[in-house]
C-alpha cells in the first residue's frame, strides 16, 4: 500500500486552489491579472486557466469520468476575464475535484495511472503527486507575479499548514 493517500492528495491540492482564489483577489483589478512583462511570458490569468484546465482534465475527465474537454491553447490565449470570472472557475475545479477525490480508492494509488503522458507509463500515486508539485510551481509564479506588478509584499498565506489535515486525525 502506498504511504500517500487519497487523503493527503486531496488535501494538498484543494489548499493550493484555495490558495489560488486568495491570489487572484488579490489582484487589484481585473486588468492586472493579464499584465505580463519582460521576461514574464504568463499572466496570472493564463496560468490559472491553466491550472485549472490541466487539473480538470488529468484528475476530473479521466480519474473522475467528469467528461472536461480540456483546450490547452485557449488557456493560454485568453484574455480579459474578470477576477470573478476566474475564481468561479476555480470554484467549480474546486468542485470536481474533491468529488473525484472521493471516488478514489487508496489502493488504486499503485495502479497505473489510465494515460500515457508524455509517452511515459507512471503509477496513479506518482502522477498526482507531479499535478500537485505542478500546482504549487504555478502558484508561486502568480504569487510572484502579483508582487512584482502591485509591488506589494503582502502574502495571501498561500501554503497555510492551518488548512491541512491533523497529524494522526
Amino acid at each position: 500500500m502506498s504511504s500517500i493517500t487519497v487523503n493527503s492528495l486531496r488535501t494538498v491540492i484543494l489548499r493550493e486552489l484555495r490558495a489560488l482564489e486568495r491570489e487572484i483577489s488579490a489582484y487589484p483589478d481585473d486588468e492586472s491579472l493579464w499584465e505580463v512583462r519582460n521576461g514574464i511570458p504568463n499572466s496570472a490569468g493564463n496560468l490559472s486557466l491553466h491550472l485549472a484546465g490541466n487539473l480538470r482534465h488529468f484528475i476530473g475527465a479521466v480519474l473522475g469520468g467528469t467528461g472536461y474537454q480540456r483546450d490547452r491553447d485557449l488557456e493560454f490565449s485568453s484574455k480579459g476575464l474578470s477576477r470573478g470570472e476566474l475564481t468561479a472557475i476555480v470554484q467549480e475545479t474546486i468542485s470536481e475535484l474533491s468529488a473525484t477525490f472521493d471516488r478514489i480508492m487508496d489502493e488504486s494509488l499503485e495502479s497505473e495511472y489510465p494515460v500515457i503522458v508524455q509517452g511515459q507509463k507512471i503509477s496513479t500515486s506518482e502522477f498526482l503527486t507531479h499535478l500537485a508539485v505542478h500546482l504549487s510551481y504555478h502558484l508561486g509564479q502568480i504569487d510572484y507575479h502579483r508582487r512584482l506588478l502591485t509591488e506589494s509584499s503582502h502574502p495571501v498565506d498561500t501554503m497555510s499548514p492551518r488548512e491541512l489535515t491533523p497529524f494522526g486525525r
